[in-house]
């Protein structure tokens, strides 16, 4: 007989997880499955597939070994049902459990199916606290109502004080709450220099047979497999962190948003997916980059800028997704309506910096945090994209989307469709800024001049700032943040916004922007 069914989704793969509290090997069993509908929901990439099914079947091994029965769906089963609820109705069918047993989902979508299957069956579903967070969605909600108006810096503020995260009594450490104006600088005329290696992992058999079949059953899928080297245990994730503390934290706070043409590595992280698969639990990697610089190992400004990531921005993000949906899906103040352009499932652009960004993405399922608010994200939101087509771009290339995460940072920060719920002001910005944040490489290749706003080689991003000031002036000139930009339009001519307006035209007809 079977008491409890413990549901483990993909993103789910952590041992001490609340599902297992008060596992019982005699009476319970664990519940897992790959199907297609995770995959083609929204078009994703063969990285982001691979990664998700390589670390599903790693963590799985794990569980068999430790002795957990385990009931396990594989994608290439001739039975495989194709969706997570008509997987788990089988089982339920077949199974009999007693009740359903699941850490808080990351998806909304994916919670909501699992809710009505349980429902529909009769069977008690029993959704338990997402430990793997510092703060729960209820005391994310209590900080909100308290508060006119949300801001991430007073958020990450109220978690340092209660985590005792780089403080001093009741203080921050060094005087001050975060060293911004230490930090952001962009790299010299010769580049990163040697910049230390990507830690890679070699695909084991397990991963092969992903790699084999994610090629075969999803050959039209964007990206390739060529470089897949993601940790897909928790032993790999480990290592990454570690590497990362050692190497690459003394100078992330220094390079964080700097770009260089070709390094898609640089001074990141690259662990967001490992955190956003479980592989990683925050905590230990706050405290690995606290501990850095009380060893003397890394300066306080790259510590405390890499800790706001997770400790705040991570953590405000997700409080945003749980508080807002569903309907924070749909937002588009805007009223963007442009479809995405082709190419950003190509690269096929004459936009250097873009078509950098995005063969990355496509290569290995990644670019960091600059390329896609500062460089996709930009690009889209001047041209008036449709929030929702940028949001399952977003959603399908990246191995580190989940959707708690990736929503709120785009349709919030890059696109701005929820009317300044996330960001204060959009984040909008010329060529000029591209160029000065170490792309003057890509700038100098490409055949568009950041400086020129009209003309043959007026760049889009700088056509499009104008554009987007333009049509948006009435709601731009209300945001006190935005108003010297709203002052420089006024200083263009009418023949000036006329010769603005028909190069933007020519950049959204496609014949401006698109490779031959």
């Amino acid at each position: 007989m079977l008491k409890n069914l413990m549901i483990v989704l993909g993103d789910q793969l952590d041992l001490d997880s609340s599902a297992f509290d008060g596992f019982d090997p005699t009476t319970d069993a664990v519940w897992m499955a790959e199907v297609p509908e995770e995959s083609t929901h929204v078009w994703s990439s063969k990285q982001r597939i691979a990664l998700f099914l390589a670390a599903m079947r790693h963590f799985a091994q794990g569980l068999r070994e430790a002795g957990y029965l385990l009931h396990y769906t594989r994608l290439d089963q001739p039975d495989n049902r194709g969706s997570l609820a008509a997987e788990l109705q089988f089982a339920i069918k077949t199974l009999a459990p007693h009740a359903l047993v699941i850490s808080g989902a990351g998806d909304f979508r994916v919670y909501k199916s699992i809710q009505a299957v349980a429902r529909e069956a009769g069977v008690p579903l029993d959704v338990r606290e997402d430990r793997h967070f510092y703060s729960t969605v209820r005391q994310f909600a209590d900080h909100a109502q308290e508060r006119k108006s949300l801001r991430m810096e007073y958020f990450y503020r109220e978690m340092r004080r209660r985590h005792r995260v780089l403080m001093n009594g009741d203080q921050p450490t060094g005087g001050q709450w975060n060293f911004d104006s230490e930090n952001r600088e962009a790299f010299g005329k010769t580049g990163p220099g040697s910049v230390p290696a990507r830690t890679t992992f070699a695909p084991d058999a397990t991963t092969q047979e992903v790699i084999d079949l994610v090629d075969t059953r999803f050959a039209s899928h964007p990206g390739t497999l060529h470089s897949f080297a993601w940790p897909v245990t928790r032993a790999q994730a480990l290592q990454s962190l570690d590497a990362f503390v050692t190497e690459r934290l003394p100078l992330f706070g220094r390079y964080q948003d700097a770009l260089w043409p070709g390094e898609a590595w640089l001074y990141h992280s690259h662990l967001s997916a490992a955190l956003n698969l479980k592989l990683l639990n925050p905590r230990e990697v706050v405290a690995a980059a606290e501990a850095a610089y009380h060893a003397g190992a890394a300066p306080l400004a790259c510590a405390e800028g890499f800790i706001r990531q997770i400790l705040g921005w991570r953590e405000y993000v997700r409080g945003i997704y749980w508080t807002q949906m569903p309907a924070y899906a749909d937002r588009n103040a805007l009223d963007a309506q442009e479809p995405l352009p082709a190419w950003y499932w190509t690269g096929q652009t004459d936009m250097a910096c873009l078509r950098d960004a995005i063969e990355q993405t496509l290569a290995h399922g990644y670019s960091h945090h600059i390329q896609r608010l500062m460089v996709t994200g930009l690009f889209a939101l001047l041209l008036g994209v449709q929030p929702q087509q940028v949001h399952a771009w977003y959603l399908s290339v990246y191995v580190d989307a989940v959707e708690w995460v990736e929503l709120p940072n785009t349709l919030g920060m890059a696109m701005y469709a929820d009317g300044g719920l996330m960001a204060s002001k959009p984040y909008i910005a010329t060529g000029k800024y591209i160029e000065r944040m170490g792309s003057k490489q890509h700038c100098a290749s490409c055949r568009y001049d950041p400086a020129q706003r009209e003309g043959e080689r007026a760049c889009p991003f700088t056509t499009l700032y104008w554009d987007f000031l333009a049509r948006h002036e009435k709601m731009l000139a209300a945001n006190p943040r935005m108003a010297l930009q709203v002052r420089n339009l006024a200083r263009l001519s009418d023949a000036q916004k006329q010769a603005v307006a028909e190069r933007a035209a020519a950049i959204r007809s496609g014949t401006v922007g698109a490779s031959a």
